[in-house]
């Protein structure tokens, strides 16, 4: 009697664990969550730069307000700022920009910030899902639409690791620092 009541207990505790570890699996890529990347440099550009140019990069996806919540710095390019974008693709290929972090060349949605122009800046903002752009490599569509539709499909990439931060400087217009975000699915 006891031996039962014993295995009964084992099941009914098994089981519960089991329900706990679903759950816990199936929200954890919802509500807030918050990526870094790698420390921005010239070797993750492609093709790779040799600057002394450093950055990091910081993003909260909040699923609830579709908004995105980031922190860029960069010091030391060897050109003047440009622009910073996040990028759709795997290490080490270039893909289309998915959203603008800042500009000073005009070319971002509404709501564009100014890069800061010192040696040493930060830019940090918060993004509605409205702002995501459709990203293309020459006329090669990446599949993630504009505006609030991409949300989905940008928040995925972010947390699957296919994204990546850079900054285009003067001296290199294609991007002087890069690096990915989440790049081994760590949270910051």
């Amino acid at each position: 009697m006891h031996r039962r009541t014993g295995l009964t207990l084992v099941t009914l505790i098994s089981g519960a664990l089991a329900v706990l570890a679903v759950g816990s699996y199936a929200t954890a890529d919802s509500g807030k969550k918050n990526l870094r990347s790698g420390d921005l440099n010239g070797y993750e550009e492609n093709p790779d730069i040799s600057t002394r140019a450093t950055g990091t990069f910081e993003i909260s996806i909040d699923d609830d307000a579709r908004a995105l919540t980031y922190e860029l710095t960069y010091a030391g390019l060897e050109g003047s700022v440009q622009q910073a974008h996040i990028h759709f693709a795997k290490a080490a290929v270039n893909g289309g920009i998915t959203l603008f972090l800042c500009s000073n060349l005009g070319n971002g949605p509404a709501g564009t910030p100014a890069c800061p122009t010192t040696s040493t800046a930060t830019v940090a903002r918060t993004v509605p899902a409205a702002q995501i752009v459709s990203p293309a490599v020459g006329t090669l569509n990446q599949g993630i639409p504009a505006g609030v539709d991409g949300w989905t499909e940008l928040v995925a990439a972010l947390r699957a690791g296919h994204t990546y931060a850079n900054v285009h400087s003067s001296v290199w217009p294609g991007g002087e620092i890069r690096a990915q975000i989440n790049d081994r699915g760590n949270d910051g």
